[in-house]
């Protein structure tokens, strides 16, 4: 199943360089991202009484947010092509009467064998000075990296084809970012007289500017805690009438390191290091040593910190509220809570196991105020997880998703097809009927479904949380409370 979603993804967002627009507008070039989540503010802190500016900040980031900006630049440069290919993808399977996903397996997944180990050996042969490990070592990444390529090439091939043969008009040569409501409904391209517009494309944009305006803020957040720390060093230093060197020399006093803590160290990392321990336990010394001095740094400045007035005026960015389906879905409360909370879940991840409880206390807590809703995100790198999400489908059907999600998460090394069945048979649910369904695949397209709405929410781990439509990064009990409260508050 994995490699269905590959190649789903790779329709999708294959760019079809071939094709040319047939007509084209006026509008200029611009290399403007439109993605900065606020104007910053000239001074961005004040250190007790000492002013941060956002000069200083942006000169130290200014070459890593270019760089990230520019992905959301070229990423506006092709989404067009690529929600064109996502809409010819829909009529088709629409115009045979079957799914996206069986169209995938027909015109994509059915042409393409796996790689032998032979061809992965060729490949290995070719590149082993890049490689640089023994072909055992590689040869399952091997075999994986060249299937790729296969379905890549196919699902190229097959959108080419379905381009060919519809009516499609792209009217521009260059989608920029819309500075008007006007520009806003400016049309792009056209499908059998169906119209893309600009807006269509800065919606589907939304997760990615969010994710990177997320990564900007980080970097600008960690250069000022930077500053702020030389800042508070270079003050104390002057009040003493010293330099910041003397100064953290006469303050900085880290722990001697010990032979034991080397070979403590050796014996924890054995794998990684090169060599044993008579051989490497200078180095790992000289390694442990640096951890000490920085961490003694950190226990001072925070000392420095807890005496001092910090304003801090860099605001981290707001998730706009995203559009998910919660129609036919697992849910918890109300349905007309104000609040409506949804989980996209993955049941080998520990990290949903540990959050799962939290959301159930909390739907418990406000009673008719807050909907929990989860849906499905079985990650590649979870062998089991794509049919353990099957199963729960399964066992929803007769009324026991809860409890059956419950066993699931509690048993997560122990999620192959016997088990997922034996579990079924603990709930006492009908197990011919379970088997069946499990068996057959009958919910095999439900969860492709939220898979692929995941992936369209730009969705890259588990669990993800969204309160309202907002993404949220907040995982423990009192920062989702919190926000629950926000959102209440704002209704």
């Amino acid at each position: 199943m994995k490699k269905l979603t590959f190649a789903l993804i790779l329709l999708t967002f294959v760019y079809p360089a071939a094709v040319r627009p047939q007509t084209t507008t006026t509008a200029p070039a611009r290399e403007d991202c439109a993605c900065e989540s606020q104007v910053l503010p000239e001074t961005v802190a004040i250190v007790n009484g000492v002013k941060i500016t956002s000069s200083d900040v942006k000169k130290s980031t200014g070459d890593q947010v270019s760089q990230l900006q520019r992905q959301v630049v070229e990423a506006r440069r092709r989404e067009l092509d690529l929600m064109i290919n996502s809409k010819l993808l829909a009529l088709e399977a629409k115009k045979r009467g079957i799914s996206t996903v069986k169209l995938l397996e027909l015109e994509v997944l059915n042409k393409i064998k796996k790689p032998a180990q032979a061809e992965a050996q060729v490949f290995y042969d070719q590149n082993k000075t890049r490689i640089k490990a023994e072909f055992s070592e590689v040869v399952d990444d091997i075999i994986n990296y060249l299937f790729e390529q296969q379905q890549e090439k196919e699902a190229k091939k097959f959108a080419d084809t379905l381009r060919a043969a519809s009516d499609v008009k792209v009217l521009v040569t260059e989608v920029t970012p819309p500075a008007t409501d006007a520009e806003r409904k400016r049309v792009l391209a056209t499908i059998k007289g169906e119209a893309i517009t600009s807006a269509d494309v800065e919606t589907a944009l939304l997760p990615l500017i969010f994710d990177i305006q997320q990564q900007v803020y980080k970097l600008r957040r960690d250069e000022l805690e930077l500053s702020i720390n030389d800042t508070l060093l270079n003050q104390e230093a002057q009040k003493r009438q010293i330099t910041t060197a003397a100064l953290l020399d006469a303050e900085v006093k880290p722990k001697p390191v010990t032979e034991q803590q080397a070979q403590t160290f050796f014996d924890q990392n054995k794998d990684r290091v090169s060599g044993d321990f008579a051989q490497t336990k200078d180095a790992i010394k000289q390694y442990l040593e640096q951890v000490e001095v920085r961490q003694a740094e950190r226990a001072f400045v925070e000392k420095l910190r807890a005496a001092a007035t910090i304003q801090v005026f860099l605001v981290a960015p707001e998730s706009p509220v995203f559009s998910i389906a919660t129609n036919d879905q697992p849910s918890l409360g109300s349905a007309d809570a104000p609040v409506t909370i949804v989980a996209f879940t993955d049941y080998q991840c520990p990290s949903c196991a540990a959050i799962h409880p939290v959301l159930e206390k909390l739907v418990k807590e406000y009673g008719n105020k807050v909907r929990l809703v989860t849906r499905d995100f079985p990650l590649s790198q979870h062998t089991d997880a794509f049919k353990a999400a099957e199963a729960a489908e399964a066992a929803r059907e007769q009324g026991k998703y809860w409890e059956y999600i419950q066993v699931l998460l509690r048993n997560q090394s122990a999620l192959g097809v016997e088990k997922l069945k034996s579990y079924a048979t603990d709930l006492a649910l009908d197990r011919t009927r379970f088997d069946s369904a499990l068996d057959s695949g009958k919910f095999k397209e439900s969860v492709q479904r939220d898979l692929e709405d995941g992936v369209t929410l730009g969705i890259n781990g588990t669990p993800t949380i969204f309160i309202n439509g907002r993404r949220v990064s907040a995982k423990g009990y009192d920062e989702l409370k919190a926000m629950i409260d926000t959102a209440l508050k704002t209704r």
